[in-house]
């Protein structure tokens, strides 16, 4: 099972005062970046974060974004002991120049006192970071299993596409090989009509010369090994396709193999048939290396 490096999920989520947005998106990436943008304040997030995803993917620009608000209103109150001291200070001395002056005051009240200003706070509940990066990693897991099955069934695709190229790729050198025994006859006939003309002209040309220059002129034009090679580079590949794994950067190498035995043989042709074969190649090569891209 291979995987492919593009993929998307996004989820929400609230747990009183909070509510949150998961957002996680992947392009392709020569290694794995992970850009995680979460509140600093939430320590131990990120870092958790970092390793989930670490865990399931090898390759890949990742971007993990959580958009966290609280409830206006959340959290707990709490009183400003310094604050109420200060005010029941000052309660005590108005109370004792009122009777000093012979003014009757009424019996302050509870409410009275905690509706003055700063004697009632409220906190935002951020001092339990530890808690709340708990549940937010406890939440991520169901947003970044989404992301990952999206890269598995895009990978499950990808794999599809390639192995029908392969297909094609082992159904042209078929056929660049049966090209290979007419293309023998053809250049035999051309080089003795050559060697012909040579000798009409050289009286004293050396024959054992002659041998070697048409045996080297023969390996030269030889394509058996382009051929061989290129059926042990659709073997490999889908080895690779079928062992699953972050083989992103293997098949890729894979693919520039393929593409230097498309063009020797296209060298090589002498032949306007298999120069077509070797031009088709290189046009099925040329696509299956854009989709190796996307191969984690």
């Amino acid at each position: 099972m291979i995987k492919s490096m593009t993929g998307f999920a996004s989820a929400s989520g609230a747990s009183a005062p909070y509510s949150w947005g998961w957002e996680v998106r992947s392009v392709n990436g020569r290694g794995l970046d992970l850009r995680i943008r979460v509140p600093d304040r939430i320590e131990g997030l990120e870092a958790g974060l970092r390793k989930k995803l670490s865990a399931i993917a090898a390759r890949g620009n990742i971007t993990c974004n959580l958009r966290l608000t609280r409830e206006e209103g959340g959290g707990t109150l709490e009183v400003n002991g310094a604050q109420l001291a200060s005010v029941l200070s000052a309660l005590q001395e108005i109370e004792a120049r009122a009777m000093d002056a012979g003014v009757s005051l009424a019996p302050s009240k509870a409410t009275d006192i905690v509706a003055l200003r700063g004697v009632l706070e409220q906190t935002d509940g951020d001092q339990d970071a530890t808690g709340l990066a708990a549940t937010m990693l406890a939440d991520a897991d169901a947003v970044l299993a989404d992301f990952d099955a999206m890269r598995v069934s895009e990978g499950a695709a990808l794999a599809q596409i390639l192995t029908s190229q392969l297909d094609e790729v082992a159904k042209l050198t078929a056929q660049a090989q049966e090209l290979t025994a007419r293309r023998a006859d053809d250049m035999a006939v051309h080089l003795r009509a050559t060697l012909a003309r040579v000798m009409d002209g050289a009286d004293a040309a050396d024959p054992d010369r002659v041998a070697q220059e048409l045996a080297l002129i023969a390996v030269k034009a030889d394509i058996t090994e382009e051929i061989d090679r290129l059926k042990a580079h659709v073997a490999a590949a889908r080895d690779l396709l079928s062992s699953g794994g972050a083989v992103g950067r293997k098949l890729d190498f894979l693919m520039q193999e393929f593409n230097r035995e498309a063009n020797t043989l296209c060298s090589k042709a002498q032949m306007k048939e298999l120069t077509s074969i070797g031009l088709a190649l290189k046009a099925v090569i040329d696509q299956m290396r854009e989709q190796v891209q996307n191969v984690e």
